[in-house]
């Protein structure tokens, strides 16, 4: 948990029900004997045969671990921006804040998690990856395939 401006507990998982779903991921380094199955919330290349459902206009919460053991991992979503980024127990980026901005990418060390915030703003498939593309290409990756309203 993080800490407010005022120095109360922030609980994220408890703030902004202002999302209609969430989403969760893990990628991992299963070591030599299975360097090829890095996954993402299931079993490698999982989402991208089957793209995780979306709504255009929809906000959305996505969650991600990086779990290591000694590498961690950068999550992007193609084509849309972040304007919430949560890691280490605080906030990087929230709207509304001064200065905030949009985010490309949460960067994640190893065993470090967080999750990200986005509104898709049209319909289409949005891809996700990791960005250290030896993940991607184990299968670390994936879409959305968001509808119309």
């Amino acid at each position: 948990m993080g800490l407010r401006r005022n120095g109360s507990r922030a609980d994220p998982a408890r703030e902004n029900r202002r999302h209609l779903r969430d989403y969760a991921g893990e990628c991992r380094d299963y070591g030599p004997l299975d360097r090829f199955s890095c996954r993402i919330a299931g079993y490698s290349n999982q989402y991208v045969s089957h793209p995780l459902p979306a709504t255009a206009g929809e906000r959305g919460r996505i969650w991600a671990l990086a779990a290591g053991p000694d590498r961690g991992t950068a999550f992007h979503v193609v084509g849309a921006q972040l304007d919430t980024v949560y890691t280490g127990g605080a906030y990087l980026l929230r709207p509304g804040d001064p200065g905030a901005g949009w985010a490309q990418v949460l960067e994640l060390g190893p065993a470090a998690g967080g999750f990200v915030e986005l509104t898709f703003p049209q319909a289409g498939t949005y891809p996700f990856v990791s960005h250290r593309m030896i993940d991607a290409e184990r299968g670390a990756r994936g879409a959305f395939l968001v509808r119309r309203r």
